[in-house]
């Protein structure tokens, strides 16, 4: 079993930089690992309202795609806003994904980008194009054998997929965070090919796997898991074989690295983690999970503080090694932190 204890790590204190209007701009962390941090990053169009920022990527010309719920009072119902690399409003789309809008994830194939999102609403992975046009969707799992079964209620188990990671021969791997704990993997077509994980403790069982990711830094690729209600990652073997365990993160909600080999992890208990290439965890960044940051969530922006994060829900890494950070907060909360 791997351990790393956060409780460990030095924190360094937020302090400030100051942007072109002279307002003081906080800088988390300290060394290789030093960030000035803009919060509410991106011009946002007056008829869209974030609802909970849910995921964020970037693609191969740095614009940054931001997957929300969409807030009620929201004149446009898009889902999916995009913000070139310095935070003018590209477009936006996805207004079937309304209320359910999740899990994030851009892949490419051959010179063609895709992405991958999330629908905890209505139980879908959909793959689509850059402009949202859909290529194709995994609903219910009734292929797979725990999924066929009647619950104690008489109906299918619940499903609502939370995030997903694709391999290097394109397999998907679908984490059934928000229903019945189950990892379902498929073929890159869609086409069913295992399950496992499911309820528990026990290795290679889960409880709320939020996030997934494969890890590919070195020669035999690794699942990694955000078994988040069991306040623990787990990795796995690409056929469903637990591996091990890397202790010591409270809430993990998703993965992205970098070049590096370095990991950002969104952490909803208020902080964002920083692991390294032997999953070491080398960085707390705005760590506030001592408030209570359960009711700030529901609260007006105003309540946030600057310098720390409210409920750290999606991350990625851009080509920079910069990360932003998307948080499940009810008014949306989109930073970003400039590697200095």
């Amino acid at each position: 079993m791997l351990k790393s204890t956060l409780g460990a790590l030095v924190t360094a204190p937020a302090v400030h930089a100051s942007d072109k209007s002279g307002n003081k701009l906080p800088v988390l962390g300290e060394g290789d690992h030093t960030f000035e941090v803009t919060h509410d990053w991106g011009q946002l169009p007056a008829d869209i309202q974030y609802g909970n920022t849910h995921g964020v990527c970037e693609d191969s010309q740095g614009r940054i795609y931001i997957h929300h719920t969409v807030y009620a009072t929201s004149e446009k119902p898009d889902s999916m806003v995009v913000f070139d690399p310095e935070g003018r409003f590209v477009k936006s789309w996805g207004k079937e994904f309304k209320g359910g809008a999740h899990g994030l994830h851009i892949q490419r194939e051959g010179s063609t980008e895709y992405l991958f999102l999330c629908d905890i609403r209505r139980g879908l992975v959909v793959k689509t194009t850059l402009d949202g046009e859909e290529v194709f969707s995994l609903g219910y799992p009734e292929e797979s054998e725990p999924y066929s079964k009647q619950g104690p209620d008489g109906q299918p188990i619940k499903y609502s997929p939370t995030n997903l990671a694709v391999a290097p021969n394109g397999d998907i791997y679908v984490a059934d965070g928000y229903g019945s704990s189950y990892v379902c993997q498929y073929d890159k077509n869609g086409k069913y090919i295992r399950t496992f994980g499911g309820l528990g403790s026990a290795p290679g069982r889960l409880n709320c796997p939020h996030g997934i990711w494969i890890d590919t830094r070195r020669t035999d690729p690794i699942l990694l898991v955000a078994d988040r209600s069991n306040k623990r990652i787990q990795r796995f073997t690409m056929d469903g074989k637990h591996v091990d365990f890397i202790e010591g993160t409270p809430a993990p909600c998703h993965f992205s690295s970098y070049k590096s080999g370095d990991v950002v992890i969104p952490d909803l208990f208020a902080r964002v983690t920083l692991m390294d290439s032997n999953n070491k965890f080398i960085a707390q960044l705005g760590d506030d999970s001592q408030s209570d940051y359960r009711a700030t969530r529901k609260l007006s922006r105003d309540h946030f503080k600057p310098g720390k994060f409210v409920c750290p829900h999606g991350a990625c890494f851009d080509h920079n090694g910069n990360i932003y950070v998307v948080e499940w907060v009810e008014v949306g909360r989109v930073n970003r932190l400039r590697r200095v």
